[in-house]
């Protein structure tokens, strides 16, 4: 889906462009929601106890993170959903939900207020872009569970680079897929003078540009390294190369809650950090065949 390409643009100007601290003084916030029911924004930890079950909200058609399969809901993101709710003695259930136009956007329908035509907010959000300076901006939401540091990666045809793997200034002669409007595309055609434009192929998803890199359409894909890995064939190859000027090369996912309700913001990140600690996220990762990249614990 294209929209899922803008998650990041709403942050990536300051995504990791300092240490990750709580440097809230000069923010603007924004308005909190008032007066509004229970159902509206969400529940406390409390409740989803007693009532045996929490509500997770996960993008629809993102691969390997969520997605279905022969009528199966599958992804990285799914079986974090189902760990969280294991610690927390409950059931998952599960709602797949579409993108908006940026960040601030799927926060507002999914977390803090609801859409404004049809469905409700999720207790938690999966695959949610940290950024200190972001998170002070949005009041309504406390950002924790940080699982997995992404990056951006190139995957090749292996009978094209059987010696010097790609890097950017080699797409100044050959071509490179990318999922049309991501920042893998942003960066590539904003390139110095823009080099490398003309041979830029793009494609509704990342996972259509890892098809047409199979399919010998270009030479090369470029895009986080957790989507380009799922695509991989045995002619294929990835690494992860210097990506020279790209402020935003690497940032770290993790879960959305509801700023009302710090009691089960700490239950998920202790349930993320024991995951981490105990293997139990490195087996989801190795499950799907992806590399895991933990975050640094606190």
């Amino acid at each position: 889906m294209i929209r899922r390409a803008f998650l990041l643009t709403s942050i990536i100007g300051s995504l990791l462009a300092g240490p990750a601290l709580a440097r809230c003084e000069d923010h603007v916030p924004q308005p909190k929601p008032q007066n509004a029911s229970r159902d509206i924004v969400g529940a406390d930890l409390d409740t989803i106890i007693d009532r045996g079950y929490i509500e997770i909200a996960a993008y629809e058609d993102f691969p390997p993170w969520s997605y279905e399969e022969d009528g199966k809901i599958k992804g990285v993101d799914i079986e974090i959903g189902r760990l969280i709710a294991a610690d927390l003695g409950v059931e998952p259930r599960f709602k797949l939900v579409t993108a908006g136009e940026n960040l601030d956007a799927d926060l507002r329908n999914w977390i803090w207020k609801g859409p404004l035509i049809g469905g409700s907010v999720a207790n938690v959000m999966l695959h949610i872009p940290y950024d200190s300076d972001y998170a002070c901006r949005v009041e309504q939401v406390v950002f924790t569970g940080q699982y997995h540091v992404e990056e951006v990666a190139i995957a090749y045809r292996k009978d094209a680079y059987p010696e010097d793997l790609p890097v950017p200034a080699y797409f100044r002669f050959d071509t490179v897929a990318v999922e049309n409007d991501s920042i893998a595309d942003f960066y590539l055609t904003s390139f110095p003078g823009g080099q490398l434009a003309a041979n830029v192929r793009r494609y509704p998803t990342a996972a259509g540009a890892m098809q047409a890199l199979a399919d010998g359409e270009t030479k090369a894909a470029m895009g986080p390294l957790a989507q380009l890995e799922f695509g991989l064939t045995e002619d294929l190859g990835v690494h992860t190369p210097p990506l020279p000027g790209f402020a935003a090369g690497n940032w770290t996912s993790g879960v959305a809650v509801h700023f009302a309700y710090r009691g089960l913001s700490y239950a998920v990140d202790d349930a993320i950090v024991a995951a981490i600690q105990d293997g139990r996220m490195q087996a989801i990762f190795d499950s799907y065949g992806l590399t895991f990249r933990p975050p640094e614990l606190r």
